[in-house]
């Protein structure tokens, strides 16, 4: 619980992943974090030591927000807390493009084509999410596990992916759909929002 009886929400991105180097389409596709990405969610643990009395833990299916967020708390000196994984706080399913190099794809597809749906709202990749789709399973689990918890005061740390944590920006900053899709969170990128009542958050 914070001091000030207000919850605290911390996201923070996976750090880098053994494909994020190879320029790759993941989704779904369990892969683990780099040596680099192990050392640096480590970091970002060590950089909030003693900052935060964190109640409770959510990360996705996959092993690489798992380890991000275990790494996370190794360095933050955090235990004893209850940890859930759920899959509605995956990335983005990227159906028939998993796996598949972003510039062939640009190539086969054309640049406008991935443009739409890299950068877009509603447009999928062919068999899989778009970012709305996305923003729709997360905030259903969101609002109906999370955010009661929050509001109870309690401090919420979420380990999970650049989409799944874009479509949690859109309802913690109120991003229209034409502005969410801009939002860029980098491999290990820290964000706390205070909660501050039905709906309203301020960013820390």
């Amino acid at each position: 619980m914070a001091p000030d009886g207000k919850g605290r929400l911390l996201l923070v991105r996976h750090t880098e992943s053994v494909w994020n180097k190879l320029n790759v389409f993941t989704g779904w596709v369990d892969v683990e974090l780099s040596e680099a990405g192990k050392a640096h969610a480590l970091e970002v643990g060590q950089s909030v030591k003693g900052r935060f009395e964190v109640d409770k833990a959510y990360t996705s299916g996959l092993i690489r927000a798992q380890q991000t967020l275990d790494l996370v708390m190794q360095g933050a000196g955090i235990t004893g807390i209850p940890v859930v994984q759920d899959w509605h706080l995956n990335e983005r399913f990227y159906g028939n493009w998993q796996g598949k190099n972003k510039a062939q794809m640009a190539t086969k597809y054309g640049d406008e084509a991935i443009h739409a749906v890299r950068r877009g709202y509603a447009a999928r990749p062919p068999g899989g999410e778009s970012l709305e789709d996305t923003t729709e399973r997360v905030m259903e689990y969101f609002d109906e596990i999370i955010e009661p918890e929050l509001a109870e005061g309690k401090t919420i740390l979420i380990a999970a992916h650049g989409n799944s944590l874009r479509a949690l920006t859109k309802k913690l900053e109120n991003l229209s759909e034409a502005e969410v899709p801009k939002v860029e969170i980098a491999n290990g990128e820290l964000r706390i929002y205070r909660f501050d009542g039905a709906n309203s958050y301020v960013r820390e």
